[in-house]
């Protein structure tokens, strides 16, 4: 065996060795050598790459050399996704960070209050803008199966399907096939899935991951023989190892049962301004709006007839349907507190929100957070009802609101002879305080 490995390595090198040469010439100078390329260097020809993969295997063997480990497909195109992943958080980062150093998006976001509406993707800590936050999470969960393949594939069943219903009923009826097997570990009929089942065709092959799912558990497909029939049909079939760790079954039907989809945070895109006369002009991007752009040409132009319709006598039922309308107008509210010292806190927030976030929001950049306050509406009204939500409240797309600390607890500080002194918001943030434009 060594003298046959000897034998091809002599033939590569006579192969390689260049022209020949008879012996009545004169001498030829040598060219002189090449640097290798780092091109990858081809087959031998004759060998294909598994028998040189062999070869290699049985000399190192002969050598008393442990054999090299190679990539499979499987694992590089793992690593690849993962690379592309981290270059996309990566860009993505310094997207929010130099957008306003980069010519084209300065121009498109020019004049406005905020560049857009962003999130932060939970498996990754990426922020993103809101039109690619659902390939990135896609992408995460896509990742997440070199880690754990098991969890990735219920990720994706609860996140990439949309119909909850559909959803719940096939991780239902996946959990009873998970039940029949933990109790009757011992029948064969329980640990074999017939994939041409009406049951399994109606409520699980219909839904996106759902096969990941059962192959990551210890599933496999076999065709088998139909029972009374001379034809076969596709099966899943439970490999006999997974019967000796039924309790991992259990514990994979529940995390399929608990889990919830993968949401996107929105960030709030906390920022402070310095005092500003212009603190109550916002001019917001599209991604606020839940409407079209001819549908915002029509409101402008609704608008300009609000006078002639507060002219008129409506009904309460008429009243109300508009109210309704206006709300389901926006997605997203811009929202800014003006402190008694002039600085102006900002955040971005769901339409829909309470306004408990907003009271939780200011509380966390206080200095002194246990400190009692209030918050101002437009016009000095009270938010007292934290319960309600900003497009109830008339706070959208967006509004400027006023900080004021309790009244009782100001007139004790004042009593006792102490006063606040600087600004109430936490001195980090007043580092990165900027100009409102």
């Amino acid at each position: 065996m060594r003298k046959f490995f000897q034998d091809i390595k002599a033939d590569m090198k006579f192969k390689t060795a260049g022209p020949g040469q008879k012996l009545a010439e004169p001498p030829r100078e040598r060219a002189p050598k090449e640097k290798p390329k780092a091109a990858t260097p081809k087959s031998r020809q004759g060998l294909t790459d598994e028998a040189q993969r062999a070869a290699a295997a049985a000399l190192a063997r002969l050598e008393q050399k442990p054999k090299p480990w190679l990539p499979s497909s499987q694992d590089a195109i793992k690593s690849q996704v993962k690379k592309e992943l981290m270059a996309e958080a990566a860009a993505s980062e310094r997207r929010l960070s130099t957008d306003h150093k980069d010519p084209a998006v300065e121009e498109e976001t020019a004049g406005l209050s905020v560049s857009g509406v962003y999130f932060i993707c939970p498996l990754t800590g990426a922020t993103v803008r809101k039109d690619q936050k659902e390939a990135h999470i896609k992408e995460a969960i896509l990742l997440h199966f070199s880690r754990d393949p098991v969890a990735a594939s219920i990720m994706e069943i609860h996140t990439f399907n949309r119909d909850r219903e559909k959803v719940k009923l096939g991780v239902e009826t996946v959990a009873k096939y998970l039940d029949n097997i933990h109790l009757h570990p011992e029948e064969e009929k329980y640990r074999k899935i017939k994939l041409q089942n009406k049951v399994f065709q109606e409520r699980i092959n219909c839904l996106e991951g759902t096969h990941e799912f059962l192959q990551a558990i210890g599933f496999e497909k076999e065709m088998l023989p139909v029972p009374g029939q001379e034809t076969t049909e596709e099966y899943y079939v439970l490999k006999e190892e997974v019967l000796t760790k039924l309790e991992d079954l259990k514990d994979y039907k529940e995390q399929l049962l608990s889990c919830e989809p993968v949401k996107a945070q929105l960030d709030r895109q906390l920022s402070v301004f310095k005092p500003s006369p212009q603190a109550a002009q916002f001019e917001l991007p599209q991604d606020f709006y839940n409407l079209t752009a001819e549908e915002l040409k029509r409101e402008q132009r609704l608008r300009t007839e609000a006078v002639e319709k507060a002219s008129m006598l409506r009904t309460k039922a008429m009243r109300e349907r508009e109210e309704q309308r206006e709300m389901r107008k926006y997605n997203y509210t811009l929202l800014r507190v003006r402190f008694p010292d002039g600085y102006i806190l900002q955040g971005t927030f769901y339409a829909r929100e309470p306004i408990s976030m907003l009271y939780r929001f200011v509380r966390e950049a206080l200095r002194d957070d246990w400190m009692p306050f209030e918050l101002l509406a437009p016009g000095g009204v009270k938010l007292t009802e934290e319960n309600l939500a900003f497009n109830e409240c008339g706070l959208v797309p967006s509004a400027l609101l006023t900080f004021a600390w309790d009244a009782a607890v100001m007139a004790d500080i004042k009593a006792s002879g102490e006063e606040q002194k600087g600004s109430p918001l936490k001195p980090e943030l007043l580092s990165a305080v900027q100009i409102l434009t």
